[in-house]
């Protein structure tokens, strides 16, 4: 490797933690700007669109380069991914109503008209894509997640350079997002700070998790009925409600 990729590496970017390991991190460091994903680099980008890949809006863990790393290890895949920084108006983040087996509560898009964020879209081979849609569960007919196509102009995604892309996919959630209170979803803060809003909330969310939000995800990560029953409470306390983008599932 020459010097000048040293600087590149994930570990000298602050980009090589992923939730999976480091569950309390969700969504995981995202790059500053436009990159490409090699292996452990992540390297300047000479284009923003790929025409010949799938376009993906990441909303959580996927913008993190080094879960993407981790999720294409699982899967024996070491092509690189373009991650292009983008202005997003009309979806916002909002929290997923299930919990994960990887001790952390995934973030979920949810519509939110004129709204605008900065986020990453993914540019994915065939080969790649499935290996994202496996890891959000799009195969399985009880997923937590199907992936959608985000429709243009009422989702605008606009690149560094101005020009806007006509379409894009988001891994919509099946089981809905979490509420705030006032049947409005709830915004994703991060994950420390999210469980700990939880658990002082819920008693029952407390009995079977833990106080701490380092409990909820050590007990999490030990127990996939756990994960199931604490995703059966959240509807069982009236907490979920819609994105406001289940009409954009394929059926």
């Amino acid at each position: 490797m020459y010097e000048r990729d040293l600087h590149r590496t994930l570990e000298a970017l602050g980009l090589a933690d992923a939730p999976r390991e480091h569950p309390l991190t969700y969504p995981g460091p995202w790059p500053a700007d436009s990159g490409l994903l090699d292996g452990n680099r992540l390297l300047p980008l000479d284009r923003l669109t790929f025409p010949d890949r799938t376009p993906v809006l990441a909303i959580g863990s996927n913008a993190c380069p080094g879960q993407l790393r981790h999720k294409m290890a699982e899967f024996g895949i070491t092509s690189p991914i373009p991650m292009v920084k983008t202005r997003v108006t009309g979806i916002d983040i909002g929290v997923s109503a299930h919990i994960s087996r990887m001790g952390y509560l995934s973030a979920s898009p949810v519509d939110a008209p004129g709204v605008t964020r900065e986020l990453f879209v993914i540019w994915l081979d065939a080969e790649q894509l499935a290996a994202i849609d496996a890891s959000e569960g799009v195969p399985l007919p009880h997923g937590n997640y199907a992936r959608a196509p985000l429709p243009a102009p009422e989702v605008r995604i606009e690149l560094e350079n101005g020009e806007t892309l006509t379409g894009a996919f988001a891994y919509v959630n099946r089981r809905g997002v979490l509420h705030d209170g006032t049947g409005a979803p709830r915004k994703h803060p991060g994950q420390r700070a999210l469980l700990t809003e939880l658990l002082v909330e819920s008693a029952e969310l407390r009995r079977l998790f833990g106080v701490a939000p380092e409990e909820f995800c050590a007990r999490a990560r030990a127990d996939a009925g756990l994960c199931e029953r604490g995703t059966q409470l959240f509807a069982k306390e009236k907490l979920v409600t819609n994105s406001g983008l289940e009409h954009l599932i394929v059926r």
